[in-house]
């Protein structure tokens, strides 16, 4: 009987063992594999279209404040424009400041080809921009190709690079 009993032990281990191992298999099979490169993160889209018009009402508003809270300034922040060297964070606050606290009406706002590209916690939005800003009586046209690289951080996106460069005129 002592036979039967230990043999009856052993495979009721068995069978455990083998439950248990094929438990941790399909625990294995259910981690989902994020792909930076491919995902769309749909919900992260969605933020920073809403981070982006933000900037329209705030120049709308003319707070320049919001303006500049969009921003992460840091050793890291990067501006190109109108191909001239390299800004840092300091020169583009104090552009920003400067020129889009001198709107008086935002006439146009328009983005043309937008792209949201998110690389999880990064995403970089391109497009070409056709605004029609009033400053007193003169209206200014940008039509110009936009990079805004954008990280989440705990306060929400921030814009931590910015290249603007003007479109040909003849395309």
């Amino acid at each position: 009987m002592n036979v039967k009993l230990i043999f009856a032990l052993v495979m009721t281990l068995g069978v455990l063992m083998t439950g248990c191992k094929q438990e941790e298999q399909k625990k294995k099979i259910e981690e989902v594999k994020i792909d930076l490169i491919n995902d769309e993160f749909p919900e992260a889209k969605q933020e920073i279209m809403e981070t982006y018009n933000t900037i329209a009402q705030i120049l709308k508003e003319g707070d320049m404040d919001k303006l500049i809270a969009l921003h992460a300034y840091s050793p890291k922040f990067t501006e190109f424009k109108d191909g001239e060297l390299r800004n840092d964070g300091e020169a583009n606050e104090a552009y920003e400041r400067k020129v889009f606290s001198n709107v008086t009406e935002v006439v146009k706002f328009d983005s043309k080809d937008m792209k949201i590209a998110v690389y999880g916690d990064v995403a970089n939005v391109t497009f070409h921009s056709d605004f029609h800003l009033k400053f007193g009586e003169d209206l200014v046209i940008v039509n110009d190709q936009i990079t805004l690289l954008f990280v989440k951080t705990d306060a929400g996106w921030k814009i931590v690079h910015e290249h603007h460069s003007p479109i040909k005129k003849d395309l």
